[in-house]
């Protein structure tokens, strides 16, 4: 657990949070600030910084984190049609909590001008 930050403190549950998911790898709750009519924050429960923190040691725990998308997908509900999954990095790349985490938004259709196959 890295001290001040706040996804630990909810991952060790001194902070509330709206839960969704949980498992051995991560925990999903609701965003506080949602940007889709759901906006959902998959957090692994280990503390890196960022994915540009990541190496070879957590090529586990992030695989199951990114495996855990579609079962949280799943225990929203409502997602059948598609959804987006964002990972920010950094200040600059809109990163605001430094733990790794990813964004599972969905509930409307989004625009295709972002992101294309």
């Amino acid at each position: 657990m890295a001290e001040n930050c706040i996804f630990c403190r909810i991952v060790a549950g001194e902070l509330p949070a709206s839960m969704v998911y949980e498992d051995e790898t991560v925990v999903a709750f609701k965003d506080i600030r949602p940007q889709a009519p759901v906006h959902v924050l998959v957090v692994p429960r280990e503390h890196v910084d960022s994915i540009a923190h990541l190496d070879d040691s957590h090529a586990e725990m992030a695989g199951k984190t990114i495996l855990a998308v579609e079962k949280v997908a799943r225990a929203v509900g409502g997602l059948e049609e598609g959804y987006r999954v964002i990972i920010n990095c950094g200040e600059a790349g809109g990163q605001t909590v430094p733990h790794l985490h990813l964004h599972l938004l969905g509930g409307r259709r989004f625009s295709e001008g972002m992101v294309r196959d």
